[in-house]
């Protein structure tokens, strides 16, 4: 803000002395022509000026609204996702499967306790003790219940807040190798250009090319990773902060 008035300062001042120069040395009668043009041209550059500096404060705003949107969809999808593999072992392939998933799946919500029993050892030829432990099965709980209690919005969690033409979410699933250790891995992410696709491309390109602790980094906001065993996204703490 402090640089934008002083630029509008700076242009105030050199106006006023552009029309002084002009008043001292032009012909009377040219001097109301250049006046005229002069000024025009002093308010458009004034204004290009401010549309230069104000632009990325505009865009930032624009852009934190948005990827907040984009990110509590994505927080969403990644919940789902784990509740799906706490069940069936891996991630969901697409939505229609996890979609499902939620609306019909349940929690086993289990008790371990140990136990111990006598039984004759036909080695030893006398009773022995065993411990065991024993798994009960105390309830089932609903998924849906569990993550969205009476919202229905899982049911949409596949299309991107607020895309120009209803683009949806890229999700894939699949089982890497990692030092030997088969391991079942997500991935659900939106390009910046689908969330941002009104914005000027100059700062569209800065924003893709981002690489910092404090920023989406990349050219997409994701969760998860078909290169690395995570369900974290790609997003910095204060979209966290933000939603709590």
């Amino acid at each position: 803000m402090l640089q934008l008035i002083l630029i509008i300062i700076g242009i105030v001042v050199f106006t006023i002395g552009m029309v002084f120069i002009i008043d001292k040395f032009l012909p009377q009668k040219i001097k109301p022509v250049i006046i005229l043009v002069f000024g025009a041209i002093s308010i458009l550059m004034g204004y290009l000026i401010y549309d230069s500096v104000n632009a990325p404060i505009q865009f930032k705003k624009i852009k934190e609204e948005r990827f907040g949107n984009v990110i509590a969809v994505l927080k969403d999808i990644g919940r789902s996702q784990e509740a799906y593999k706490t069940v069936n072992g891996t991630f969901a392939k697409d939505f229609p499967t996890l979609i499902k998933f939620v609306e019909n799946g349940r929690y086993t919500i289990t008790q371990q306790r140990d136990s111990s029993y006598m039984e004759f050892d036909e080695t030893y030829q006398i009773d022995l003790l065993r411990e065991v432990k024993i798994i009960d099965t105390l309830a089932f709980v609903s998924v849906k219940d569990s993550l969205f209690k009476n919202d229905t919005r899982f049911k949409n969690m596949m299309n991107v807040p607020g895309a120009q033409n209803g683009e949806k979410f890229t999700m894939k699933s699949a089982v890497i190798d990692k030092s030997g250790y088969k391991a079942s891995v997500f991935e659900a992410k939106v390009a910046k250009d689908v969330v941002l696709y009104d914005q000027p491309k100059d700062l569209r390109a800065r924003e893709n090319a981002h690489a910092s602790v404090e920023q989406v980094n990349g050219n997409s906001i994701k969760v998860g990773s078909l290169t690395d065993v995570s369900t974290n996204g790609n997003w910095p703490p204060i979209y966290d902060k933000k939603k709590n």
